[in-house]
Formats: C-alpha cells, structure tokens, sequence
C-alpha cells in the first residue's frame, strides 16, 4: 500500500511539471499593454460612475429641495 501512495505522488509531481512545461507565459510586453488598458478603463468607469452619483444627487435634491 505505501508503495503505491508513493508511486501516485511522484506521477503526480512529474505530471505536474510537465504541465507547467505546457504554460505559455505572457511577455513583459504584453503585461504592460494589459495593465494600461486595465487601469485606463478603470479610470472611465469610475469617471461614469461619479457624473452619474453626482446627476442622480442632483435630480433627488431637486426634487425634495
């Protein structure tokens, strides 16, 4: 029985490695365009999410006001 936990580990691991022998790893490039895009849209809808918390402040102080 020990034998064969033993055997199933070391398969594992060994399986393990070569998949990660499989991975594609993005360039340095690549991560930089990704994340100016990221932060970029990030920055547009925080923008969008203001003007419409203030236009929606706006419209229910007009209306109670």
């Amino acid at each position: 029985m020990e034998k064969t936990n033993k055997a199933n580990k070391t398969s594992w691991f060994k399986e393990m490695k070569a998949e990660f022998n499989k991975i594609i790893w993005p360039t340095k490039e690549r991560i930089v365009k990704e994340t100016v895009v990221v932060v970029i849209c990030a920055i547009i809808i925080g923008i969008i999410v203001a003007v419409l918390d203030m236009g929606i402040q706006y419209g229910i102080q007009a209306l109670v006001g």
